[in-house]
């Protein structure tokens, strides 16, 4: 058992232009004291982030992300945060190599949506009916979204994981606004959750640009 204390930066992001809302994120940057998937589980377990990111090489960008359930081989938000946190060019979680770009405001990650993992992408009529919507039973993974203004890429979207793990509503899903990008074809603003905010772009060769802003909330010990 790990009983070395352990700091976890924790950030928002793909914050509104106030910069409130964002999801929240959790980033071990020493993952040293966290070698092996069990004590990384049991720790993302333990802080109930909609994501925890355990930095294996900083210099690399090399990561391993976790739900409060499971490992992922690819998800957009802690990619974007981690990016940001520790200034990279690129970041290598499991599912290949994914290249950065900043903007002063934003943070541009340029993956394949491929690699996120597979949601239910649910269209409604309106944004009013995405907002009304009750957080559905545990089972399958959805992506609501309706159109706020087409002609301008507008896209009002909540998101429900479905595990049964603690979270109930992802605030904001950079891995289902990938899907939703390359579905759709075309450049997206997504606002999520309470007010999260998203921008997508398609690129050549199936790419998928995705940026949001990020801020840093404290550090944790555990």
């Amino acid at each position: 058992m790990n009983t070395t204390a352990t700091d976890i930066d924790v950030l928002r992001v793909f914050c509104a232009g106030d910069g409130r809302y964002g999801n929240a994120l959790g980033v071990v940057r020493d993952a040293r004291d966290h070698p092996d998937e069990s004590s990384r589980q049991a720790l993302a377990k333990e802080l109930g982030f909609s994501e925890t990111v355990f930095v294996d090489d900083p210099e690399r960008g090399i990561v391993d992300i976790y739900t409060p359930g499971l490992r992922l081989p690819f998800a957009g938000h802690p990619l974007v945060g981690a990016a940001w946190l520790l200034d990279l060019e690129v970041v290598c979680p499991p599912a290949g190599e994914v290249w950065v770009r900043g903007d002063g405001e934003f943070t541009w990650i340029e993956a394949r949506a491929e690699w996120a993992p597979p949601r239910t992408l649910r269209q409604y009529g309106s944004a009013a009916e995405v907002d009304a919507l009750d957080v559905p039973e545990p089972g399958e993974w959805i992506y609501a979204w309706a159109w706020e203004e087409e002609a301008a890429g507008r896209v009002r979207a909540r998101a429900f994981p479905g595990r049964g793990d603690g979270i109930d509503e992802d605030e904001a899903t950079g891995a289902a606004a990938l899907l939703l990008t390359a579905e759709l074809g075309r450049a997206l603003n997504i606002t999520q959750g309470r007010g999260s905010q998203l921008l997508t772009a398609p690129g050549p060769d199936g790419i998928v640009e995705l940026g949001g802003r990020v801020r840093l909330e404290g550090t944790l010990t555990r």
